[in-house]
């Protein structure tokens, strides 16, 4: 009984973060990071952040820029982008970054709506959370 407790939380944990090709469309949109994990197990909480990621994909390509939020809801950025490829790998997806300095990638970890977290190559795990601009009532 307990094997198969053991198994079926197992199964419910690596289901939970599987990221589908129906997902992706949840990178579009502005995102503000929420945490970093480090390989030695600590992290790096981000309370309040002064710049986002906006992200836009369309057929499996797309692009990250940071903008500076405003107060009155509209944002400051410049025309640096970094551009990327979304590739599929054994169900796994990866953002594939290349520019002509240098070439990196991202693997998916989770995706939803609201959430989404990246690993990249050195262990270093990325949580992002959906931006919500602050309101002044």
């Amino acid at each position: 009984m307990q094997r198969l407790l053991v198994f079926v939380l197992l199964f419910v944990v690596s289901c939970g973060n599987h990221v589908s090709s129906e997902d992706l469309k949840y990178l579009n949109g502005y995102w503000e990071i929420e945490n970093v994990e480090f390989t030695d197990g600590s992290q790096k909480e981000y309370p309040m952040n002064t710049v986002v990621d906006y992200i836009e994909i369309k057929e499996l390509k797309g692009f990250r820029k940071k903008v500076a939020p405003r107060f009155d809801g509209t944002f400051e950025t410049s025309d640096d982008a970094e551009t990327f490829t979304i590739q599929e790998e054994n169900g796994l997806y990866y953002l594939k970054y290349k520019n002509p300095l240098s070439e990196w990638e991202e693997r998916l970890v989770s995706l939803t709506e609201d959430t989404f977290t990246v690993k990249n190559p050195d262990g270093i795990t990325y949580h992002f959370r959906r931006f919500e601009p602050i309101k002044l009532d």
